[in-house]
């Protein structure tokens, strides 16, 4: 893998693997805590890959085995008052905004903790594939507060109020293969597999229209936000819109000629 950064000291590292994009949070040593410093090198590392054109698909993990991102970092946290602590929460928000609303595809590799912030940050995520390792969840209310990230909005959107209420209220976390059951991931893999298999499913993403591919997450992520028939008319305007694209000809002629399409 093409390693894009300078060195291994850098708070996120960012490598390439053919058409695919490796984003690592690479504080190891801290469980991959999120400070504002790896929030910046986040946002930045997002803003390249996302105006990358070779880039289809992109993946988040964190560096080591314990932990894909352990939470926030409290160290960091303590020493805020009402208005710093709004800020941050603020500026994490926008750049989980950043993730979720990136025009190519994001998968999360979770290897070991994904508490917090961290679980905030898979669920910001298109897919999830979890390590039998990983765990899942959001206790700040054991800390006194609440999760800042979107963990509230995200995680009930995903499971439902009902088990939304459960984790954030309890602050327990979840094994992955109560979160498989739970539809909280879509796959559990052995440990240490979770970034081979985020590869694999990538791989296979980006053998698809890249434009198809960036129209239907864009008709998934903003159909959920208002009603039903809302989504069906946004659906069939990028229906009608992959008409006018040059990959719905190309693959439709693939298809016609027993062929592979080649985007």
């Amino acid at each position: 893998m093409e390693n894009r950064e300078t060195g291994d000291m850098s708070p996120v590292l960012f490598g390439i693997e053919g058409n695919v994009g490796v984003i690592t949070v690479n504080r190891p040593r801290q469980l991959n805590a999120l400070n504002r410093e790896v929030l910046e090198n986040l946002r930045a590392v997002l803003e390249e890959a996302s105006s990358n054109d070779v880039l289809r698909v992109l993946i988040i993990t964190g560096a080591g085995s314990k932990a894909f991102v352990a939470g926030a970092d409290i160290v960091e946290m303590a020493g805020m008052d009402a208005g710093e602590a709004k800020a941050f929460a603020e500026f994490g928000q926008s750049v989980f905004d950043a993730v979720e609303n990136c025009p190519k595809p994001v998968i999360a590799a979770v290897n070991g903790y994904a508490l917090g912030g961290g679980c905030e940050l898979a669920l910001a995520c298109d897919i999830r594939i979890a390590a039998e390792n990983a765990r899942f969840g959001q206790p700040e209310v054991g800390l006194g507060i609440i999760p800042g990230f979107g963990g509230t909005q995200r995680l009930a959107r995903l499971l439902g109020k009902a088990a939304a209420m459960d984790m954030i209220l309890t602050g327990r976390a979840v094994g992955a293969e109560e979160a498989l059951r739970m539809g909280l991931v879509s796959k559990v893999v052995p440990e240490g597999q979770a970034l081979s298999e985020a590869l694999a499913v990538a791989s296979e993403i980006s053998k698809k229209s890249p434009y198809a591919v960036g129209q239907a997450k864009k008709a998934i992520s903003e159909g959920l936000l208002g009603a039903l028939k809302d989504g069906l008319r946004l659906e069939r305007e990028l229906f009608a819109g992959c008409f006018s694209h040059p990959d719905r000809e190309e693959g439709m002629r693939a298809f016609l000629e027993k062929r592979k399409a080649e985007f």
